[in-house]
Parts: C-alpha cells; sequence; structure tokens
C-alpha cells in the first residue's frame, strides 16, 4: 500500500489543490516500511489526482479539499481521508490503526450563486461526515457507513428542491435549469442525500426527511469565536449579520457569520447556516453517466 500525505515541513499541508509537496509511505503489513518527499510538479486540483494515481497511490490523507478533487480522486480509486491536520507521520499512523474520520469535501465553493454550495461537502455533506471509504478495524479513514447501492461510486445527476419543514425553498436545482452532478458515495454530498440517491432508478422521484446528524450536523459552539478588534483593524466596518470570509493560518478561506459587535470586540459563527436544521428534498434522478 502507498498513502500519500500532503506535506509541509513535516505537517499535513491544508490546502490539496496547492500542496506544493507530498509525503509518500510505503507501507507492507500494516507498518510503514519507507517514506520520500515528492512534488507536485506545480498541478492543479484535478491534475494532482493523476499525478498520485501515476505513483501508485491507494490513499490520500489531507486537510482541506473540494468537491471536484474528490470527484478526481473516486474516478481514480484512490481513497481519501480529508480533514487531517497536524504530523504527516502520525497521520499515516493513526491511518493504519484504523482511527481517522473522513470529512469528504470541506471546501465551500459559491461559484453557483446559490444558497446551498452544490451540496458538496462544505456544501450538504458532513463538513463532518461523509466518508465514502468506510475502513475496518484493521486501518483506514472511518466516518458515515460505507454506502451500498447501484449508484454507488458512479457519477449521476439529479435534480432536486430543498425546504424547511414550515415549507420554505431554501434551494433548487429545477430553478436553476440544470441538475447537479456528482459521483454518489463520494463524500460530496450530505450523507442523507447520498443514501437517498444510493439505489434510485433514472427516472424515480424520492421525497426525503433530514435529521440533522444526515445534513449539516448540529452547530458546533466551538466555532464560535471572538476577536479583539485592535487585532483584526478591517472587521471594525463589518455589521452584525453580515457574511464575509476570514482566512485560516494556511491561507484557506471559511464563510463565517458576524453575531455580535461591541467596541472592543466582534464575534463570528463559522458553523453552516444549515446545521442543526431539518431538511426535505425531493430528488429526481436524472441520469446515471
Amino acid at each position: 500500500m502507498r498513502i500519500a500525505v500532503t506535506y509541509d515541513n513535516g505537517q499535513v499541508f491544508q490546502h490539496f489543490g496547492h500542496t506544493e509537496f507530498f509525503k509518500v509511505y510505503e507501507v507492507e503489513d500494516g507498518k510503514v516500511v519507507s517514506s520520500e518527499i515528492v512534488g507536485s510538479d506545480g498541478s492543479g486540483h484535478g491534475a494532482l489526482a493523476g499525478l498520485l494515481a501515476g505513483k501508485g497511490i491507494d490513499v490520500l490523507i489531507c486537510g482541506g479539499i473540494g468537491g471536484g478533487a474528490v470527484q478526481a480522486l473516486t474516478e481514480q480509486g484512490i481513497e481519501l481521508c480529508a480533514g487531517t491536520s497536524g504530523s504527516t507521520d502520525e497521520a499515516v499512523e493513526a491511518y493504519l490503526r484504523g482511527e481517522l474520520v473522513n470529512t469528504g469535501a470541506n471546501c465551500d465553493h459559491h461559484g453557483e450563486g446559490h444558497s446551498c454550495h452544490d451540496h458538496e461537502e462544505g456544501g450538504c455533506h458532513g463538513e463532518d461526515g461523509g466518508c465514502a471509504s468506510g475502513g475496518c478495524g484493521g486501518g483506514g479513514c472511518h466516518g458515515a457507513p460505507k454506502l451500498e447501492g447501484r449508484n454507488v461510486g458512479r457519477k449521476v445527476r439529479t435534480h432536486y428542491r430543498g425546504t424547511f419543514n414550515d415549507g420554505t425553498q431554501f434551494d433548487s436545482s429545477y430553478d436553476r435549469g440544470e441538475p447537479l452532478e456528482f459521483v454518489c458515495g463520494a463524500g460530496m454530498m450530505i450523507p442523507g442525500f447520498d443514501a437517498a440517491v444510493a439505489d434510485m432508478e433514472v427516472g424515480q422521484t424520492l421525497d426525503v426527511h433530514l435529521m440533522p446528524a444526515e445534513a449539516y450536523g448540529e452547530p458546533d459552539p466551538t466555532a464560535i469565536f471572538t476577536v479583539e478588534l485592535a487585532q483584526m483593524p478591517d472587521a471594525a466596518e463589518l455589521e452584525v449579520g453580515e457574511q464575509v470570509y476570514l482566512q485560516t493560518a494556511y491561507g484557506q478561506p471559511f464563510p463565517v457569520k458576524v453575531t455580535a459587535k461591541d467596541d472592543t470586540a466582534i464575534t463570528f459563527d463559522a458553523n453552516h447556516e444549515m446545521a442543526g436544521k431539518e431538511l426535505n428534498f425531493t430528488i429526481e434522478l436524472v441520469e446515471v453517466l
């Protein structure tokens, strides 16, 4: 087995598409027997999947990753363990013990201009849940139970309409006139959406009701934080209720909402706006590619 980890000075680099190096581990009988640092050759998100496949990589461990890159890795047959941080050596040992949890895609993309971020991981998945490769006790990356169904591992196109329990619509591919395309079971979707599509037939329409655990999870109190305005002078113009992007120490953007502000400090909430909500979807399977 060959495991690649996005690498920066001994640590797991936090943006897959921008990584300059991978640390590649050769594993035999559940133990690391050798490792080496290899360059990414300046490849972008999609090309990196091909580069890793060309090096015979079986598993990728990384920090942040978007839905498109998840799809590219799935098509190359590479298992993903995203959302990892800390020492690369320790991350690999944790994987071999079966202790890593895959977050799936966890970089939000807003290019479609609608509220649900294409239901991609960072969108409708568990920025939290949705591991398409469940692993086993002998090692691996764990998350949601591995899906079973005729469409798992295949690229599908679906139309959908999402509503809250009071009937208010929050998103609709019908309104945009374009079906949503994703790889079923690859962790690109919230768990409940993925599970609903897993065994659908083309032309079938299904209504599903998802509890928070099957959607965006419950709000995380640790994702609410306060910063002194003196440390963030640009925040002085922000207003309560405004949604903005901050950056991690690695330059990776993440969305937050201003929830409180006074003369000296500002409070941000990095929870997904759908966290803690029950969601309803009408899903139509348009095509299996």
